[in-house]
């Protein structure tokens, strides 16, 4: 099996960071869009919004995402998840990996010689992986950092091997040998397919476009929003030895509720108007067409937007409306879920010091939490098919099927 090499890899995630790092901003909300516009007063140009919807697009789908476990669990995998936090471990993995498009598990071990298990991101971590398992034949990542962000600790990760770089010498003390046929750092992809195997971003390029239209339209809604608060007023046939008013006086003028005008000699009296009040209404709409755009490109719908609903959706209405994110989420699963068991099969080789084949692991299976809860209307349905199925064929439902289908788990 051909090598890369350390160099190769350091280069590969340079060249991939910024492309992580930018979509954790749009994340985060800190990200700034250019503006595009040349009418904008410099005042107003340095006007920043936070707008969540990026946010709202990776949470929505991550908080769908429950792991439940490793069914038919014969080599102890869900032990070595639940002793590292198996909660956060997962949340953690599945967040990262649909902002970044993969995360990666990295296996380390402890004092007693019992496999830790730690979440790494995307912009943090590369490898060659191998088609065929999802596995990497390498790995490179990067531990720890210092207060300037500078790499301080470092892994490369081969078959069998670990190699630790402290402020980039090799520190031999701290290497690992191990019996694993693969690198100990696993990855979580999300989307993967035949020409990009580490997967795609939940926030995809169209997400972050969006989002800069509206924030662009935010900003031109406040600049707007001086006009429409204090609409501009004109007088016509004002005698010319009248003095022009300072820029205080008309702020005065046009916040009072009563300006006196004389007559003049001749006995006219000047004319006094108002041009047009601007509306926001058109902001709302684009941004309404916006939120539109984004909702179709993530499978969300417009009240999850912020733009709610007259009637409250029941469980099969909210259900309906998701479908392309139920969908989205199952695939989510599948993938993840493959990650997952090749970390928890590399973990239990380091754990037993033994080579397994993958294949005595083949019936291991993950297991997920439903996708949607059902409420008290879907309980009774879903039980009602239940008791019909049994019926038809006694023992088709257990104790499995049903908390696969209701999240709940029997007393008995």
């Amino acid at each position: 099996m051909d090598e890369y090499g350390i160099e190769y890899l350091k280069r590969k995630l340079t060249s991939k960071q910024q492309r992580v790092f930018l979509r954790y901003r749009y994340y985060e909300m800190k990200h700034f869009a250019a503006d595009i516009g040349a009418l904008i007063p410099k005042q107003f140009r340095h006007l920043a919004y936070a707008l969540g919807w990026c946010a709202k697009a990776v949470d929505s789908l991550s908080d769908r995402i429950l792991f439940d476990g490793f069914q038919y669990d014969d080599f102890l995998l869900n032990e070595i998840f639940s002793v590292n936090n198996a909660d956060i471990l997962f949340g953690s993995a599945n967040l990262s990996a649909l902002i970044s498009s993969c995360s990666f598990l990295y296996i380390g071990r402890d004092a007693a010689g019992y496999p830790t298990l730690q979440v790494i991101d995307g912009g943090t971590a590369s490898g060659i992986i191998d088609p065929v398992t999802n596995m990497l034949t390498e790995g490179y990542a990067i531990l720890k950092r210092d207060e300037h962000k500078t790499p301080v600790l470092t892994a490369y990760f081969r078959p069998n091997i670990t190699e630790y770089y402290v402020n980039g010498k090799r520190d031999d003390s701290l290497t690992l040998h191990h019996k694993t046929p693969y690198a100990l750092l696993v990855p979580v992809v999300y989307r993967p397919d035949a020409v990009r195997p580490f997967g795609h971003s939940r926030i995809s390029r169209a997400c972050m476009n969006i989002v800069d239209a509206v924030t662009r339209t935010l900003r031109r809604s406040e600049v707007s929003a001086e006009y429409y608060s204090f609409p501009q007023r004109y007088v016509l046939g004002l005698d010319d030895t009248v003095p022009l008013m300072d820029d205080a006086d008309k702020i005065k003028a046009s916040m009072s509720a009563f300006l006196d005008f004389r007559q003049d000699e001749n006995g006219h009296f000047p004319t006094v108007g108002q041009f047009e009040q601007l509306t926001m209404a058109p902001y709302m709409e684009q941004v309404r067409m916006l939120a539109s755009l984004f909702a179709g490109e993530t499978g969300l719908t417009l009240d999850d937007l912020g733009f709610p609903l007259e009637n409250p959706s029941s469980e099969g209405a909210i259900r309906a409306s998701h479908e392309n994110l139920r969908l989205t989420a199952r695939r989510a699963q599948q993938t993840f879920g493959v990650g997952y068991l090749n970390a928890g099969y590399l973990a239990a080789c380091l754990r037993d010091d033994m080579a397994y084949e993958r294949s005595a692991f083949r019936n291991t299976k993950p297991a997920w939490l439903p996708i949607f809860e059902p409420d008290a209307a879907g309980l009774a349905s879903i039980g009602d098919a239940i008791l019909k199925l049994n019926q038809a064929q006694e023992g088709f439902m257990g104790a499995r099927n049903i908390r696969a289908l209701t999240g709940m788990e029997s007393d008995a």
